[in-house]
């Protein structure tokens, strides 16, 4: 067996031809369809970048106990399980998050990995001298020291060749040229893009008619002015722009795999970590709002030889299913992850497993979701001063460490199925959650799928409050999250 997994960062399912787009240029995507599985009910899990790749690598959910972090010691990689059952495995990325504080662990576990720097606020080219930065910017464009360090990364990618996701995706066809004619191998490529902020060269801005300067590129978090909401359009083509150049790059991997007659014999994965919204709801960007559609509910598909090569699947997925059916694929155990929240995907398609009824996402701290692909429940804490934890042996932020006050008030507790039945530490946690000013959300998919009507505060919402409850049981969710929520 042999797998390819190309991963973007932030790709909205309602930006891609394949769930219904009519004006995005992503032919490439649309491609997919020749040979892949289309998914229409998988979902994330953990919010945001890292919480959902430690999902990816354990297949368990992580922000029921903690936020932004490392794989932990005692946390079990499916990348290292295939490596450890002689399965070779590399990872390709240009994802800054992975060199940094909170997500230094992740990135040893393959047998090899190869990093390109300069996405972001990378703190990569010296930003000590003036910078590059123009003179004016949109109001709701980012600020502050990663914006400056963007414009320092940008001096050496200046080309599209020069771009670190374009290099990413070089170095992803050199390896399957030179492992096209071997077996037991697994290659991620995974490319930041198409995260904010969206820069690209002006060939695919054009595409979409943007003027030669940047508009609104690098959209900061938070609600939409009622006086910004007619730049929604230039934002979301900024957005459009880069999401083309992926679709190039895209592009490449499926002519290679055309080329060398692979999809006989090498299963595909092409899939994302999260959305964005971009005005959607009126707000921009993710972490603060409740986990509405367009930051959930992902763009997944999936090539097996002989079992998922082409047509849809309805099937209740989520990102901690991956990890289960990478095993599986490869004929490893998935005991060896010493227990999952997930479930293959193969087992599922075979039908030797039923599909889900729930699954289960939100961010640490904040909304507590379940969703059965008909209905989301979002449960938002009671108040803002409810107690939360973090439970960990790597107490790290995504820069930095934890403060002084949360190390001191530490203490070692039993970490049951989440540690794998080893000690664990416990400590306050320091959330952002904006949650309780929201509230409780309720949306009916069948009727309102743009959840554009919450009817929590009309309907019953006993039921949706048992079934969260009962699945938190399931998935070993702390004592203290039923109280948070008003579960207790």
């Amino acid at each position: 067996m042999r797998t390819i997994m190309v991963m973007f960062d932030t790709l909205t399912r309602k930006f891609l031809p394949n769930y219904g787009n009519d004006w995005v240029f992503a032919p490439n995507f649309r491609r997919l369809q020749d040979n892949c599985t289309q998914f229409n009910n998988f979902y994330s899990g953990s919010l945001p970048c890292m919480p959902a790749r430690r999902e990816l690598h354990t297949g368990k959910y992580n922000f029921l106990h903690r936020g932004w972090g490392p794989l932990e010691p005692f946390d079990r990689s499916s990348f290292e399980i295939l490596s450890q059952n002689g399965i070779y495995t590399h990872l390709i990325t240009d994802h800054s998050h992975y060199w940094e504080d909170g997500g230094a662990t992740y990135h040893n576990r393959y047998s090899s990995w190869e990093g390109f720097r300069g996405q972001e606020g990378d703190r990569y080219v010296a930003r000590d001298v003036r910078s590059c930065m123009p003179e004016h910017s949109h109001p709701l464009n980012k600020q502050g020291i990663s914006v400056v360090q963007h414009y320092r990364n940008r001096t050496r990618q200046r080309t599209q060749e020069q771009m670190s996701s374009v290099r990413t995706f070089q170095a992803g066809l050199e390896f399957l040229e030179e492992h096209k004619e071997l077996d037991n191998w697994f290659v991620q490529i995974e490319a930041f893009d198409p995260h904010e902020p969206f820069y690209v060269p002006q060939r695919f801005r054009e595409m979409y008619g943007l003027p030669e300067e940047e508009t609104l590129f690098w959209p900061r978090y938070g609600g939409l002015p009622e006086e910004y909401k007619k730049d929604m359009d230039l934002c979301r083509k900024e957005y459009a722009a880069l999401i083309s150049m992926c679709d190039e790059s895209l592009g490449r991997v499926l002519d290679f795999m055309d080329e060398h007659d692979m999809w006989k014999d090498t299963a595909l994965i092409v899939n994302t970590d999260h959305g964005f919204l971009l005005g959607e709801h009126e707000y921009l960007g993710k972490n603060f709002p409740p986990c509405y559609d367009e930051l959930v509910h992902l763009p997944f598909f999936l090539h097996i030889p002989g079992l998922a090569e082409g047509g849809t699947c309805s099937a209740l997925c989520s990102t901690v299913d991956i990890a289960p059916t990478l095993l599986e694929l490869y004929g490893c155990d998935v005991s060896l992850l010493k227990g999952t929240d997930g479930r293959s995907i193969k087992a599922v398609l075979e039908n030797r497993e039923e599909e889900k009824k729930h699954v289960l996402f939100g961010m640490h701290g904040s909304f507590t979701c379940w969703t059965d692909g008909r209905c989301v429940y979002m449960k938002a804490n009671t108040d803002e001063e409810q107690e939360l934890y973090e439970y960990t042996m790597m107490p790290t932020n995504i820069r930095g460490y934890f403060a002084e006050d949360q190390l001191r008030q530490a203490v070692i507790t039993d970490g049951g199925r989440y540690s794998n039945g080893l000690p664990v530490m416990k400590m306050p946690s320091k959330p952002m959650s904006l949650a309780h000013r929201f509230g409780d959300q309720l949306f009916d998919l069948e009727t309102d799928p743009e959840e554009e009507n919450n009817l929590a505060g009309s309907a019953d919402t006993s039921v949706f409050r048992e079934k969260l409850k009962e699945a938190l049981k399931e998935a070993g969710a702390p004592e203290e999250e039923f109280i948070r929520l008003g579960l207790a």
